[in-house]
């Protein structure tokens, strides 16, 4: 949970370079983009469903402050009276994801946070539609609106294309969104989205920082499919990779069979054999249902590796040795979102953009040196503070959205 949020005339600022600089290339992104992405990014950034992937409006102005304490629980009266649409005093929760429910990663994420929340306020079991494509979106959350579900959460901005009817056409239930800057405000739709590019040069710090410790220089970054938001994560990753050192290196691999394929093991895990008989001796698996075949080949192989997405990797005991994450949890986000929402901070038909906090996103590492520990908390101080990085930043999301 965060314990602060940036101040507000830096806020302003990255908002303003994240959301002027892409608002242009939305028009030309081909419904690819994601918050950070995930690896949906979603995502996004983003990027998902990644990542999340910027309109021309601005979204709210987020709260001033956050409390410095871990937040009290939010009181289930409070939650009835929010999001109970239909009278039966409980909340039903419906979840469309775009990949596997159960891939461990950023897919699963939100549906984990979903199934604990509704269990811990006693409401009904929370409804899951998994592997959505963008074809069958429509169809997909359609039926899920037609099963009296309150609160509708989709997960990433390759399935929300059809939002701008569904929301009209099913004005009872609190539709949110972690998607990307594609999806423009809607009047009943509450949307989550960051920066990817400030939350991977992050990332590409941390991963220097580990590569300066193990006497290296080379590591690959495994995609989808080179999907813009992809582009945005890796041009961004590289950036801060190099700021540690200049002469690191990273190879960018896609092993999707089709766009928004993060699933697909078999290819993931022969790019990861290919790139360390090639001297890579770190890996970003920028993936959704491959990322733990991905994690345990590199941990057989001494590699280290970076999952995308899930804030709880250091905490897993899976058999596999992460070095760290990549953090745009859409649990994460959601449980915030929601709070903000029952607070009156968030409103339908508007956004929240979530800054760049090592409390909420951004590089995590598992049990580091001191040395990269070190740089990753000052990465986390120029995101909030340089204003040349975060203008180069602006200028590479900006060129990627634009299809440069």
């Amino acid at each position: 949970m965060p314990k602060q949020l940036l101040k507000k005339p830096l806020r302003l600022l990255t908002l303003l370079l994240a959301f002027t600089l892409i608002a242009a290339a939305c028009g030309d992104d081909d419904g690819d983009d994601e918050p950070e992405a995930a690896p949906t990014t979603e995502a996004s950034q983003t990027a998902d469903d990644m990542p999340e992937d910027e309109p021309d409006d601005m979204p709210e102005d987020e709260p001033e402050d956050m409390p410095e304490d871990e937040p009290e629980p939010m009181e289930t009266d409070a939650l009835v009276e929010t999001f109970d649409s239909n009278g039966d005093g409980t909340v039903t929760i419906g979840v469309a994801a775009a990949g596997p429910r159960d891939d461990n990663g950023y897919y699963q994420s939100l549906i984990n946070f979903v199934e604990q929340f509704s269990a811990e306020n006693n409401f009904s079991p929370p409804i899951v539609s998994d592997k959505i494509g963008a074809a069958d979106a429509a169809q997909a959350i359609s039926d899920l609106a037609q099963q009296g579900v309150d609160i509708l959460m989709v997960g990433a901005s390759e399935i929300a294309e059809p939002l701008p009817d569904l929301t009209e056409r099913y004005p009872e239930i609190f539709w949110y969104c972690n998607c990307g800057a594609s999806i423009p405000d809607l009047p009943g739709l509450v949307q989550s989205v960051d920066w990817g590019a400030a939350i991977h040069y992050t990332a590409g710090v941390a991963m220097g920082g580990i590569l300066q410790a193990q006497g290296a220089d080379k590591a690959v970054f495994l995609g989808c499919c080179d999907i813009n938001f992809e582009r945005e994560a890796y041009l961004s990753t590289v950036l801060g990779l190099e700021s540690v050192d200049p002469s690191f290196t990273m190879e960018y691999v896609s092993t999707g069979d089709y766009q928004f394929d993060f699933d697909n093991s078999a290819n993931a895990t022969a790019a990861l054999t290919n790139a360390i008989a090639n001297g890579a001796t770190l890996a970003y698996a920028y993936l959704g249902g491959a990322l733990e075949a991905v994690g345990q080949l590199a941990t057989d192989e001494g590699v280290a590796v970076f999952a995308a997405g899930p804030a709880d990797i250091c905490e897993r005991d899976d058999g596999i040795n992460w070095t760290g994450s990549i953090v745009f949890d859409g649990g994460v986000y959601a449980s915030l979102a929601l709070r903000y929402i029952v607070d009156g901070d968030l409103a339908e038909g508007t956004k929240h953009q979530f800054p760049t906090d090592p409390s909420i996103n951004g590089a995590l590492l598992c049990d580091p040196p001191a040395e990269a520990q070190a740089l990753l908390d000052g990465a986390f101080e120029a995101v909030a503070s340089d204003f040349d990085l975060l203008g180069e930043l602006g200028a590479l999301s900006a060129e990627v959205y634009s299809g440069g």
